[in-house]
């Protein structure tokens, strides 16, 4: 066995989920490896709904115009039923929220990433399996296979497993995976279909049979390429590979199965029965067969070892949920690591990645299987909460041992997404800027909204009690004077800022580096905000 190397992190995985870790804990100054036992990307669209709220947290870590160029806009979905079309649902959502619901290939999302991860001097360490792990107070040992086949032995700090749902480092946890598996089994396939239908518009088309039930079902979303969807549709009796499904290994039935693929005839069957207008299908670049199971972990993570992805949830891919949601566990988690690592951490933050997480993850397992079980539309709230819950903006972390109490009134509170607005001016600028580019790259940010006289001990407070981790920033109205706080200041000329936060005088917020509020102080007080701060950083750690 070769000689232990060591490393801050160790990520197992270089799916979305973790090349997302991975690029955060970099981005940060955390020594990192990520390894994957494949040897290379697969070239499969499999997760492809790219949410608003990934987008947001894709402009903050600086890499949203390479997603939005390789990305396609999802404009809504035309639905049919027997041949009928039912009312459009068109994807809108407030104008204030930056971003709209996409469509991106997993083989470019990982692409993207894994360029941005190698400005860092990272790379993935492919063909690399972690064979298996123990853990100490200290840290954690773990045992590589490498491509040479020889064994390496790697210390690390801590271990993020994102390997999927079959997840070698959850098996190695012995965490629990309750949950089932649906009986049916789908056909994915990367085609181009030559209809003549809204573009950027999904397509569900089903048939029910005499009793209202869906027997049958083509469910197409839009890739980047002319007329190319990623289809998704019942697997014929031909292709079935249930008795291979059922005999797994660990009993998870989820994802791709091996066996003979789809072919384009298969494809041009189901288009035949169900296309809502003559359609053929071509240029096929791949097709598989895919079972769905529904699953969760009881605990996101033990000790210094943590799951996150597929690896702690599994769900129908209802609303594009699954990877969006993988993706804020890494973020959630990367951040508090960070802190951890550089040991300016409070010595329970790690613990509130399951706090936090968890609860999401139930959310969106229940969800996706009442989904698909009774569609969307069968969701009691109004069209609008709808949409902003499968936009993933209505995450929050209310109640957590690092959140304030969210109080009472309008506007964000603490634990809720911070929004973005626009209509902020500054002195040099030359356009109006959004809150969110003020955020851009950065970890805590302290907002003082106002022409408060304690602002300038709110920002040392801040400074002090972070350890030099928080910047901050002032938002003054339209008509406070100029260059009196010390801060960079930023005007709120249109008052955008003040109705969005729901703001009438001097407020302090503070917004994580996952762009949630943790603490909305009014009046801005410097002992309250000490006192918040120190459930997220360690005591005494004064620059």
């Amino acid at each position: 066995m070769a000689h232990t190397r060591s490393t801050d992190v160790l990520v197992v995985g270089a799916g979305p989920v973790g090349l997302t870790a991975a690029v955060e804990l970099r981005r940060r100054g955390v020594s990192c490896r990520i390894v994957d036992r494949l040897p290379a990307r697969l070239p499969f669209a499999k997760a492809v709904g790219i949410q608003p709220r990934t987008l947001e947290l894709w402009d903050r870590m600086g890499l949203i115009r390479a997603a939005m160029e390789a990305a396609v806009p999802i404009r809504g979905q035309l639905a049919y039923a027997n041949g009928v079309e039912l009312p459009r649902l068109d994807f809108v959502l407030p104008p204030e929220v930056p971003y709209g619901f996409a469509a991106l290939p997993q083989y470019e999302t990982e692409r993207i990433l894994d360029e941005f991860l190698a400005r860092f001097g990272t790379a993935v360490e492919r063909g690399t399996e972690l064979v298996s792990f123990a853990q100490d107070a200290d840290g954690v040992t773990g045992r590589l296979l490498t491509p040479s086949g020889a064994e390496e032995e790697v210390r690390a700090r801590f271990l993020v497993g994102c390997d999927g749902a079959h997840s070698i480092v959850r098996k190695g946890l012995g965490l629990s995976y309750e949950g089932g598996a649906f009986p049916e089994e789908y056909m994915l396939a990367d085609v181009e279909v030559d209809w003549d239908l809204p573009h950027g518009y999904a397509v569900r088309s089903m048939h029910r049979d005499a009793a209202g039930a869906v027997d049958d079902v083509l469910v197409c979303i839009p890739l980047p390429g002319a007329g190319r969807y990623r289809a998704s549709m019942l697997v014929p009796p031909e292709l079935s590979t249930a008795q291979q499904a059922d005999a797994v290994s660990d009993g998870v039935a989820h994802g791709l199965q091996t066996g003979r693929a789809p072919a384009l005839p298969d494809i041009q069957t189901v288009l035949d029965r169900l296309s809502p207008q003559p359609a053929t299908a071509s240029n096929i670049r791949w097709a598989s067969v895919f079972r769905i199971s529904h699953r969760i972990v009881d605990r996101y993570a033990d000790g210094r070892v943590f799951v996150a992805g597929d690896a702690a949830h599994i769900h129908p891919p209802t609303g594009a949920q699954g990877m969006n949601t993988g993706i804020q566990d890494a973020w959630n988690l990367a951040w508090k690591l960070a802190l951890a690592v550089d040991g300016r951490a409070h010595p329970g933050l790690l613990r509130t990645y399951d706090t936090e997480r968890r609860p999401v993850g139930e959310e969106v397992v229940g969800r996706t299987v009442r989904h698909a079980e009774a569609g969307v539309q069968a969701d009691p709230d109004d069209p609008e909460t709808v949409m902003l819950r499968e936009a993933q903006l209505l995450v929050a972390y209310r109640g957590s041992p690092i959140v304030g109490p969210p109080g009472e009134g309008p506007g964000p509170r603490p634990g809720d997404r911070a929004p973005d607005c626009g209509g902020l001016t500054a002195p040099i600028a030359a356009h109006p800027l959004r809150l969110h580019d003020l955020l851009r790259d950065r970890g805590h940010v302290l907002l003082v909204y106002g022409d408060d006289p304690r602002t300038g001990e709110l920002a040392r407070t801040a400074r002090e009690s972070s350890a030099g981790r928080m910047e901050a920033c002032a938002i003054l109205g339209p008509d406070a004077p100029a260059d009196t706080t010390g801060l960079p200041e930023y005007r709120d000329t249109e008052g955008a800022f003040a109705r969005r936060y729901a703001v009438d005088g001097p407020t302090a917020f503070v917004i994580r580096p996952d762009g949630h509020l943790s603490a909305r102080l009014t009046p801005p007080d410097p002992a309250a905000l000490a006192a918040h701060l120190a459930t997220t950083f360690a005591p005494g750690t004064e620059p």
